[in-house]
């Protein structure tokens, strides 16, 4: 991915939108996120349509002018959009080919059959960790919550003890992995290599789903105690297929992009030599947009043809996996408008001068300013997205493994505690069956766990890097 990111554009800026003082540029930044908030929450307005409004406001009350605002806001959503656009468009193709084939079930029937009772809560981390690797969270619970009720049903276990595990997976690689969208805007903001937060980001990842997994869904299942709703167990995706691609083939075909780009990261580290033949080799074939390109033609044949799919059908599946992203592009796009605005009114320099004076780890204030924007807009990637905006300035005389950290703090950050303003809050409550209450007492601790644990692993790698 190339690290022109949207902090270089304003960089080129002569000035500022504006010169107000940190007291009204704290308040214009409450003043954006609050209306942001009550927007989404209580007038149930469409999160790029508050993300646009919310900019306005920040821009209003920093007291910028209105064109330089708007020239600002457009500025961050055609670059995060062109930074990140084709790749997520990318991500949904393979999720809806692995899905659509019957892939994604072939890698659940092996597992489940493989795995003992007492193995199982660890079989279903294991299986959202690999289908959530190339698919979006929305895309990886709906295609897990059959598997999940049934296996629940099938074999009497709390819904919690089967369902807690295969949410952590799905939840930790949305945060913390690329090609998910969070991560990688983060890495183009903060300028931090794609490779190496990918193997860093792995290694905090395992860790993390285990015990905010199989390890907490022991304690989630006494609390809340259900059964799977009777008349929530859908059709499974593949049960009209004659055909499906082998378990094998389907997790080579899901790994492969990951591979691709942890190739060129060694090769970086080995060679460290930008102009070496070999080297500018890795950096085309392990670039993002290459690396899932590449994986979504292999997985036409590997997954598609495998399954009985004539071309007229691939042809259908790529273009059924295009229309549900839109919405998701123009919130990240708008999320990265918002940043933008933030960055040019001055924001990040403001954070930059208090935070100066802070005896405080760079990586724990991103979390902490991750955590805060989670908390009031709900969304993990706008938490993302604006966080990382804000610390790119710190950024700067960063090592390339301390900015991978940086971008996985923000990640850990951007999970903690799930509430009534996360969609991710009402749609495990409704596929699961359960109150408010019991939400809250699993899945948003769940949540909290991630973020917490994260950013524990995340601190004690920078100890060690």
């Amino acid at each position: 991915m190339t690290h022109l990111s949207v902090e270089m554009l304003a960089a080129d800026a002569a000035e500022p939108i504006t010169t107000a003082g940190h007291a009204q540029l704290g308040i214009a930044v409450l003043a954006g996120i609050a209306v942001i908030v009550l927007l989404i929450t209580k007038f149930k307005l469409h999160a790029f349509l508050a993300l646009i409004i919310g900019s306005l406001v920040l821009g209003a009350v920093a007291g910028a002018p209105l064109d330089k605002t708007i020239t600002s806001f457009s500025a961050g959503l055609g670059t995060t959009v062109a930074g990140t656009g084709v790749l997520i468009a990318l991500g949904a193709v393979l999720g809806r080919l692995l899905a659509d084939s019957g892939g994604a079930d072939q890698i659940v029937d092996t597992i489940l059959a493989k795995a003992s009772r007492k193995a199982m809560p660890w079989a279903m981390v294991l299986i959202a960790g690999i289908v959530g690797l190339p698919i979006f969270f929305e895309v990886g619970i709906v295609l897990l919550i059959p598997v999940v009720l049934l296996v629940a049903k099938r074999g009497n276990f709390s819904l919690m003890r089967i369902g807690i595990p295969a949410l952590a997976g799905l939840s930790v690689m949305h945060g913390l992995i690329p090609p998910h969208p969070g991560p990688l805007v983060a890495i183009d903001a903060v300028g931090a290599n794609l490779g190496v937060t990918l193997a860093l980001g792995v290694v905090v990842a395992i860790p993390t789903m285990i015990i905010a997994g199989p390890v907490f869904s022991r304690y989630a299942a006494r609390w809340v105690d259900i059964q799977p709703p009777k008349n929530l167990v859908p059709e499974r995706t593949s049960d009209d297929l004659e055909k499906r691609p082998g378990f094998g083939i389907t997790v080579a075909t899901v790994l492969l992009p990951v591979v691709m780009m942890l190739a060129k990261a060694l090769v970086d580290i080995v060679v460290d030599n930008p102009e070496h033949t070999v080297q500018r080799v890795f950096d085309v074939v392990g670039s993002p947009l290459i690396a899932l390109l590449t994986a979504v033609l292999v997985a036409m044949f590997t997954l598609g043809r495998a399954a009985g799919f004539t071309r007229g059908r691939i042809a259908a599946t790529v273009e059924k996996s295009l229309g549900p992203i839109a919405g998701v592009l123009l919130i990240v796009g708008a999320g990265g408008g918002f940043k933008q605005t933030l960055v040019d009114a001055g924001v990040g320099q403001m954070i930059l001068d208090i935070s100066k004076g802070w005896n405080i780890s760079t990586l724990l204030l991103a979390w902490l300013i991750a955590v805060t924007i989670r908390l009031a807009t709900g969304s993990a990637t706008v938490a993302t997205i604006s966080a990382a905006g804000l610390v790119a300035p710190l950024a700067a005389e960063m090592s390339t493994p301390h900015a991978a950290l940086l971008v996985l703090a923000i990640g850990s950050g951007s999970l903690f505690f799930s509430h009534v303003n996360d969609a991710g809050f009402w749609l495990v409550k409704e596929y699961f069956g359960m109150n408010v209450g019991q939400t809250l007492k699993t899945w948003s601790v769940m949540e909290t766990l991630i973020s917490v644990v994260g950013i524990v692993c995340v601190l004690l790698l920078s100890l060690v890097l």
